[in-house]
């Protein structure tokens, strides 16, 4: 194993390199290039990553500061050090994105029709139609809490959008505080005003205002007989990360059921948002009642909660939108559709199951160009149907809530067939969801397993036994990505779909493992996080590393979400020094310093923010001009290679080697949606030369042909 970093200066802070990345994701929402009704919706991207950082990452490190636990990070800052240097980066990129809100975006969509309204600024029919939309449709879900001596501070439930207000008696001229919660699950957070109420000479395309504003003009209906002297709008955050322990399977869903009920009202808060014009004796209010700390304060000059501009995405527009995909059958499948047998679209003589066109050759999949429901969800679908289909395992993290594949493995239970699915209910933020669906796939007789003790399942992987001549033949699709045909369509990732025998029997093998009490130590082919994974990793750096110093060339080529992991950075830097040549792709936080003279200098390091979330990973070696790819759900992080249950693959086939060279190389390439990360460990967009190379488009085009 290598040994760790020696110098905290050679490492760059992860909290700091995430809000980089999400720095780049918001430059995406700024760029002029980037069609308006797609502004608000990284804008909002932007935002939710921002909630989720607070509520875990930001949550843990105050944890530490209460706790007095210093234990510095692989940077050498404590954990108070950190929280102070994420406010003092964070407060300058906030008022970026407001000014943009604010001062461009609004006036922008005003110019296409798309009007983003404060109440004031209603015409009376408009405000007449506002104030009796408020009476029917929000007045009688809204609850004030008041605060007095016999009415304790209200709990402020976990990102809720709420009204602080002063009303005064005016018979006692007594003041009181009260809290009203928006009730935004339940209702939109942009309410539509009718276009024929307005009196611009265009008429409106779309025409919305606030429904905090809203309820703020009619506050005097939930406070009748008395006067309503301030009030101002605010936001909490609060601490959302479940801790577990390790126990048993039935105990675990019971003890996450119970965790997801106190998260929903949240931990301790370790963010508040206000107005930034908030009154003084309201802020002080709020402070005090919530016991805050004015280092957890941000004020906003900006509506809060934008987050919910994803609503506007929503807007049909296809002027101020990217032009709408579909993807593309894969050309080796295009005669396995039995949906296009149903619709005639295709020859019933022509048809052949997706197992035959597999038995023939490897395929590997590249969603969103290639549909995923006629892919993956194909391949699980006529498994489901198949009479010589005999069982079905799959690992589920992150699905849909309207899965098709969900549906196929309850159908294929029904039909008789061995079925287990591993759920893992530990999927950050869709713990609910997974538990909806496992009780659901028990309902119908599937086995349905949570993994290893101590241990999170992110592999990506299903399996098909299927009875062709007396024996069993072992189908599967090992990925990059969830079995989730929503995410699918915004997501980069790719799969494999084999029968190659060995993989196939390495995946048997890891399903007994996480099905049973396997100790299983060695697959021939898979790399398998907490097994091999590390080790295997480390095995191909240091050969490129020797292949160099015996004479020959040494080359890497990577792509993932995150390279963190500090044992796999000091190899890298390794590497770099004896001369082996590293181009890294990855998306999100990276610790590692590129092109840093005596360090680094033969690593290149870019990020690709484009139109679909970069989430593949492909691992690319060099090998004395004999190239080893390997493709799976592991990013180089301590958690992904020593505390999750990952596999990684091999790909073998010659021409799927080569088609992922090439793609790396297209990434490279890139000059629209890449940032080139410099010696320093910032960020700069790689400049259009005379010749564009968007990889995305590219490859877009390249499916369709």
């Amino acid at each position: 194993m290598a040994e760790k970093l020696k110098h905290t200066d050679d490492y760059i802070n992860r909290e700091l390199s995430w809000l980089d990345f999400n720095t780049r994701v918001l430059e995406k929402a700024l760029d002029p290039k980037t069609p308006l009704l797609e502004q608000a919706k990284f804008s909002a991207i932007f935002s939710n990553n921002l909630d989720e950082f607070f509520m875990v990452r930001v949550a843990s490190l105050k944890s530490q500061v209460e706790a007095d636990i210093n234990k510095q990070s692989e940077d050498g800052k404590t954990p108070e050090e950190q929280l102070k240097m994420i406010r003092e980066k964070l407060i300058p990129i906030l008022i970026k994105q407001e000014d943009h809100y604010e001062n461009y975006l609004k006036n922008a969509l005003k110019k296409e029709s798309i009007y983003i309204v404060d109440y004031k600024k209603l015409n009376c029919r408009q405000q007449n139609w506002a104030n009796n939309y408020f009476k029917t449709a929000i007045f009688p879900v809204l609850t004030p809490l008041a605060v007095d001596q016999s009415h304790p501070f209200p709990f402020v439930s976990n990102l809720s959008l709420n009204i602080a207000v002063i009303v005064c008696d005016p018979d006692t001229k007594k003041k009181q505080f009260s809290r009203v919660k928006i009730p935004q699950k339940t209702m939109n957070r942009f309410i539509t005003i009718p276009n024929e109420l307005s009196e611009k000479k265009t008429k409106p395309f779309f025409y919305t205002v606030p429904i905090e504003e809203i309820i703020a003009a009619n506050l005097s209906m939930l406070f009748p007989g008395m006067d309503i002297e301030e009030f101002s709008f605010f936001r909490v955050t609060r601490d959302a990360d479940l801790e577990l322990r390790d126990i048993e399977a039935d105990d675990l869903m019971i003890a996450i059921e119970e965790g997801l009920r106190k998260r929903r009202m949240g931990g301790e808060i370790v963010r508040l948002e206000v107005s930034k014009n908030m009154p003084k004796i309201i802020l002080e209010l709020l402070l005090e009642g919530m016991s805050i700390d004015k280092k957890d304060l941000y004020e906003n000059k900006s509506l809060l909660a934008l987050d919910e501009l994803i609503q506007l995405s929503k807007i049909n527009h296809p002027k101020l939108q990217y032009k709408t995909k579909q993807g593309s059958i894969h050309t080796l499948l295009k005669n396995s559709q039995k949906r296009l047998i149903e619709a005639k679209s295709i020859e019933q003589n022509k048809f052949q199951n997706i197992f035959s066109v597999i038995r023939k050759t490897d395929i590997l999949l590249h969603h969103p160009y290639h549909q995923f429901t006629s892919s993956v969800e194909e391949f699980i679908q006529q498994s489901a149907d198949d009479p010589f289909v005999m069982g079905i395992k799959m690992t589920l993290y992150r699905v849909s809530k309207d899965s098709e594949i969900i549906n196929a493995l309850i159908r294929a239970s029904e039909n008789g067939k061995q079925v287990m699915a591993l759920v893992e209910l530990k999927a950050r933020f869709d713990e609910d969801n997974n538990i909806q669906w496992a009780k659901q796939l028990e309902k119908s007789g599937v086995h349905v397993v949570y993994g290893v003790l101590g241990l999170k399942t992110h592999t990506k992987i299903a399996l098909v036994i299927r009875k062709e001549k007396e024996r069993l033949r072992t189908y599967f699709h090992i990925g990059t990505g969830n079995y989730n045909s929503k995410t699918a369509k915004q997501y980069t990732d790719l799969g494999l779909l084999s029968i190659e025998q060995e993989l196939g029997q390495d995946l048997v093998e890891l399903f007994n493992y996480l099905t049973g009490y396997s100790k299983q130590q060695h697959y021939r082919k898979l790399l398998v996080a907490p097994i091999s994974l590390r080790q295997g990793t480390e095995f191909l750096i240091n050969r490129e590393i020797n292949n160099v110093k015996n004479g020959k060339k040494g080359l890497i080529k990577a792509k993932m979400n995150a390279l963190v992991d500090p044992n796999i950075i000091k190899l890298l830097y390794q590497a770099s020094e004896v001369g082996v040549k590293i181009e890294l792709i990855i998306r999100g936080m990276c610790c590692l310093y590129p092109q840093e003279k005596g360090l680094s200098e033969n690593i290149k390091v870019i990020s690709i923010i484009g139109r679909y979330l970069e989430h593949s990973r492909i691992f690319w070696f060099y090998n004395d001009n004999n190239p080893e790819v390997f493709i799976g759900s592991a990013d180089w992080m301590r958690r992904n290679l020593d505390r999750r249950v990952e596999a990684v693959t091999p790909i073998e086939q010659p021409n799927l080697k080569k088609e992922l060279e090439n793609l790396l190389n297209i990434y490279l390439e890139d000059n629209v949606d890449s940032w080139e990360m410099q010696h320093d460990g910032k960020y700069i967009k790689k400049k259009d030369k005379k010749e564009i190379l968007c990889a995305q488009t590219n490859l877009q085009n390249f499916t369709e042909k």
